[in-house]
């Protein structure tokens, strides 16, 4: 009796573990015909990965150097063999530091970039692995529309140069619409790129935000956000970072506009599918 007991104890135990969110069900793959928008985990970094309805793929940053590998996997589990469209949105580690792996790993249709460059060896494995595939790096600024069918995505951001020192404000912005729906990737755009989109006149209103540099108070503007005036608004952001990323200040501006957040250090990967008229959400725990 003790050992059926131990057993029935042991058994219930199993059952408890795999049923809690830390093993959580991996992401589903992408639904045809519909926008598949899936901000993955990948710590104290970016990496967002878009499956059009066309069939094209996009993906916006790898996250750091360590996850290159782990968003290869992620691509490869949600079906994706080839990318039609692979965006740096700026020089920093914790965003381009992946990109070389991924790059050796898939055949990449075209690649976009602001024009700024960085000294970093991480950087310097980005161009490097650009040069290996015999591409070459299109600009990405504010106008630049991408060549695909079914959706519109054009860069808002950035409108001007800055100085090098200013990487943050050199971030590709992307705004992606696919029928009544919108979504906008910031990549760390800080709050002198946001004002100068502002004033730029562009429409930055969208249902989903990626918020700006990982919800730190240096994005994230009052005036931003309710410029965007988002529905969702998520966080890329690693568990207890040293940063103290996301911010009360920008917390609390996301609050005010009645955004419902999303970080992926509490739901690991989170998915936004759109189809045309209606958004839904599922988040991997």
């Amino acid at each position: 009796m003790k050992k059926l007991r131990n057993l029935t104890l042991a058994t219930t135990l199993f059952a408890s573990i795999f049923a809690s969110p830390a093993y959580a069900a991996a992401p589903t793959k992408p639904e045809k015909g519909k926008l598949s928008v899936y901000f993955l985990d990948v710590g104290q970094g970016d990496a967002t990965y878009i499956k059009t309805p066309n069939g094209d793929d996009i993906l916006i940053d790898g996250g750091n150097n360590k996850y290159g590998d782990t968003v290869v996997d992620d691509l490869k589990k949600l079906g994706v063999d080839d990318i039609e469209i692979m965006i740096s949105t700026h020089p920093d580690a914790d965003h381009v530091g992946g990109m070389d792996t991924i790059l050796s790993a898939f055949k990449v249709e075209a690649v976009y970039a602001p024009k700024v460059s960085h000294t970093t060896q991480t950087f310097k494995d980005f161009l490097t692995a650009v040069k290996n595939e015999k591409l070459t790096i299109k600009e990405a600024k504010a106008g630049v529309t991408l060549p695909l069918k079914g959706i519109t995505a054009t860069f808002v951001g950035p409108t001007k140069e800055y100085a090098k020192s200013d990487l943050n404000d050199w971030s590709a912005v992307l705004r992606v619409v696919n029928g009544k729906n919108s979504f906008l990737f910031t990549g760390d755009a800080e709050q002198k790129s946001e004002a100068d989109m502002i004033s730029s006149k562009a429409t930055l209103k969208s249902d989903v935000l990626k918020v700006g540099h990982h919800g730190s108070d240096t994005s994230s503007s009052t005036a931003f956000i309710k410029a965007v005036a988002p529905k969702y608004a998520v966080i890329s952001v690693g568990a207890k970072n040293s940063y103290g990323h996301p911010t009360a200040t920008t917390l609390n501006t996301l609050k005010t506009a009645n955004a419902t957040v999303y970080r992926t250090d509490k739901s690991g990967t989170i998915t936004f599918v759109s189809d045309g008229t209606k958004i839904t959400v599922k988040t991997e725990k």
